[in-house]
Parts: C-alpha cells; structure tokens; sequence
C-alpha cells in the first residue's frame, strides 16, 4: 500500500461498466481527476469503515478507502494519533451487542474484551473478507465535492494527499462513504482562569496511561462513561481524585442478575414494555443493587433512564463509597493553585482530565452536506445519509445505548442497496428516496437529553427495526415510482 505520496487507483479488473447517468455527470472533467466510474470511496477504516468496505464489496462494487493511519481500527488502535483509548480500556457493551452480525467475536473471550482483543477482531476481520487491498493507508482525504449539486444522483470529486507529504490528487466516484468517527475532536471547554491554572490540564483523548495520574492529586471533570473510568483509575492510582460532574447521572452496574447488563436490558426491550413500566423497573433495580446515590453524595439524576446515554461502570460508586473518589459540583473557576466549584468548596489538583467528550468533525465536508446547524449538529436521513444527496452516507454517526459495530453492518448495507438500486433501477430508487426516509427522524421512544453528547443518541433496539424497515422496503418489488 502507498504511504507517503499516494498513486492514483487503477481501475480493477471486472469493473462494471461506467452507466449512462454516470457518464453524462463526467462531461466536462478536466485531465487531472481520475474517474473511478462505478467505484465508492470509504473515507476511514476503522469498525464502521471495515463494515462499509466490506458490504459495497459484496453488493459488486469495487472500493478505495483511504486512511491517515498506518493500519486499521480507528479509534480502537491506540498508537493511532487520533485514538481516545487509553492502556486500560475495556468496552461497555458486551460482546453480541459489539460484534459484526456475520464474523462472530470467539466464544472464550470474556464478556467485556479489552482493547487490544478489539483491534485484534477488527484484524482477523479486514483479512477474513480480504478488505486490505481496498485501503490506502497513510493518505488522508483533503477535500469532497459534489460534481452536480442538487443531484440525488450525483458522483464525487475526492481529493487526497499522503500524511507525510506529497502532492494532492483529485479522483471521481459514484459515491462517498464517510467513517472517520466521532470521537476524535475533543471537546474543550472554556472555564475562567483556566489558562492561569499552574497545574496539569489535559483533556481525556490525551491520556493513554495510568502513569500520568500516579501518585498525583486528580481532578476529573465530566461524567460520561470515560470520566468514570478515569476516575476510577485515579482513585486506585493517585493519592487524591475529585470528580466532577454537571449533572446526575444513572450508574448502572456491568453485570445485573448475573448476566451482562446490556443483553438483561435487551430482554427487557424484547418484551414490548411501555417506556414508563421499563423505566420504572430499571430504577427499581437500581435501588437494589446499587443504592441510593445521594447517599453516597452524587447529585441526584435530573432525568429518568433512557433520557440520557447509559453510564456502565460498577466500579465508581464502590470507590465513591470508600472514600476514593469524592464527587464534586461543577467548576465555577481556576485560580493558580486551585479550583473552586460552584458550591464553594475547593480542590489543589496537580493534574486535571477533561473527560468533556468529542464533536463530529468532517474537515473535508461544509456542513450543508451533513444537515449541519449552527452549532455543527449534523442531521441525517435515517442517521445515514445526507438530507439532499443520499450518494453521499455516514456509517457508525451514532451514539447507541449499546454496542455500534451490529448498527454499522446494518447501516452500511443499506446505503449499498440503496446505491445498487440507483445503478439498476434508477426511479424505483428515486421514488423510495422521495417517500421513505425523512431528515431528523427519532430513534429512541424517550426524550433524550438536548446536549452536544447527545446529538446522536438513538435506542440500539428502535433504530434497528428501523433499519430493518428501511432495508424490506427498499428491497421490495412494491417500492414503485
């Protein structure tokens, strides 16, 4: 595979004819864009540009995806400059909530594998459907634009360059798969004094090892289920560690009635409950097993479950209530040695994590091909493609309250089909586009949190059906212009 200066790909053998609609869109090209006819660009090959790969592959149509790293993984390659993992990191959701529909994870592997078993999986993955000589890695997309805006139809110029230098070239395809995450681009928050604090301030995407944090006075801010993780760590690591949080959360334990708390909570789903008997049962159980939090000092929940993304941590309120860990307020401010929140007490941290989460960054995209507003919310069709060009998708752009990987499969193979369908039969796809998916659709039957961590929050059970939906009717013989 190339690295520094990318070549331009060459056409495959088998390639499928270049269509008339496709052919009268290249009028007009200049020398210097290489047209790749019916071929799709995946922008990213971590899980949910693997899955992307893979699905446009067995729909028949030849793939280049392009990578700024060195292998695959994405987020889950923690020698990867953009990677949020850290040494100890484990998933949150168990293993058939995490895995591929059609590559299972092996049956001796714990329920919750730590990181590296992940990228291991995502390897045995790539080679198992022969996906490495589709990726061109160390090169990084700069730039992509429609070639006839407004067109549901339209190709994509794509332009890309090598990470280590080298110059930039411009390649034309029938469509564009965008998977480069959504958990790179930290969040930062902006606290008065902050740049005055004469401690250690960085944000949770920096850190990567427990010896950061040993021996120290910690400070944690935010309570997502990385912050508590941190924070943990720090309680077993430093020699002091606040945590401090906004807001209450629900800390639902990993493990409840024996089994993993995702595959209990799917049951429970499964079942057809109302949303209030659900959540009714799931504080129920929460006063079972973990007790109640404002016992133990944590601000109580302003929200019910289902409102909010799940925090899986049973560890937290453990060292919450050995005095490892003690919960704080919001920060009010930094001064040079200290900070005071906004109850008036005050910590002397030598270090502090900001574990304040991540915006969807699309450097190569203006926001309007994403539905972006104005504070860069995308907003897709079917949490998948762009409002006014479907030939332009979005796999993994979603923040389940289980596991992702099942949901990019799905996803992927849908934008696949939809595309195949363009190809074959162009106004049975039209008319499917036209009546079938609506921008903003809600996934999740309660009212999530208005919040940035929330802004791609669905239910794993609802959007799944969802999709299901959207997948028999788009393959149905009914669907008619």
């Amino acid at each position: 595979m190339p690295g520094a200066s990318p070549a331009v790909p060459a056409p495959r053998s088998g390639q499928p004819k270049l269509p008339d609609q496709r052919a009268a869109g290249t009028a007009g090209r200049t020398a210097d864009i290489s047209d790749r006819g019916e071929a799709v660009c995946v922008i990213g090959a971590g899980g949910s540009g693997l899955a992307a790969i893979k699905n446009f592959k067995q729909f028949g149509f030849d793939v280049d995806c392009y990578e700024r790293e060195t292998g695959v993984g994405g987020a889950w390659n923690w020698r990867h400059e953009r990677s949020p993992v850290y040494a100890s990191t484990h998933l949150i959701s168990s293993k058939p909530f995490t895995q591929f529909p059609d590559f299972p994870m092996p049956d001796d592997w714990p329920d919750y594998p730590h990181h590296s078993s992940l990228l291991a999986y995502f390897e045995r993955y790539t080679d198992h459907f022969g996906l490495r000589d589709h990726i061109w890695f160390g090169t990084e997309v700069v730039k992509v634009t429609p070639t006839r805006e407004g067109d549901p139809r339209t190709s994509w110029d794509v332009t890309v360059r090598g990470v280590r230098g080298g110059s930039e070239k411009t390649l034309r395809y029938a469509a564009v798969v965008v998977a480069n995450g959504h958990n790179w681009a930290p969040k930062l928050p902006n606290y008065p004094g902050l740049d005055t604090f004469g401690g250690t301030v960085l944000h949770a995407s920096a850190y990567k090892d427990a010896a950061q944090i040993r021996g120290k006075r910690v400070l944690v801010v935010g309570a997502g289920n990385t912050g508590c993780d941190i924070a943990v760590e720090a309680a077993q690591q430093g020699t002091k560690c606040w945590h401090s949080s906004r807001r209450g959360y629900w800390y639902a334990p990993k493990y409840a009635f024996g089994k993993p708390s995702d595959q209990v909570n799917d049951r429970v789903l499964g079942l057809g409950l109302p949303l209030k008997l659900r959540q009714w049962l799931f504080h129920l159980t929460m006063r079972l097993t973990v007790g109640d939090l404002e016992r133990f000092g944590l601000p109580r929940p302003d929200h019910r479950i289902y409102e909010t993304h799940p925090i899986a941590n049973s560890q937290l309120v453990y060292h919450v209530g050995h005095g490892g860990i003690t919960p704080v307020p919001d920060i009010e401010r930094f001064e040079r040695n200290q900070v005071v929140f906004s109850d008036g007490r005050t910590a002397d941290p030598d270090v502090v994590v900001l574990a304040t989460g991540y915006l969807p960054r699309f450097e190569f995209l203006p926001p309007a091909f994403f539905g972006g507003d104005d504070r860069g919310r995308p907003h897709l069709r079917w949490q998948i493609f762009s409002p006014n060009h479907p030939t332009l998708s979005f796999v993994g752009l979603v923040q389940p309250d289980s596991g992702i990987f099942t949901i990019c499969h799905w996803q992927s193979e849908l934008a696949a089909a939809w595309l195949r369908l363009a190809e074959s039969t162009p106004d049975r796809a039209a008319a499917w586009w036209q009546k079938a998916a609506e921008p903003g659709g809600k996934y999740s039957d309660a009212d999530v949190k208005d919040s940035s961590r929330h802004w791609l929050e669905v239910s794993h059970f609802v959007y799944l059906k969802a999709l299901q939906r959207a997948i028999n009717s788009l393959t149905s013989e009914k669907v008619a212009s």
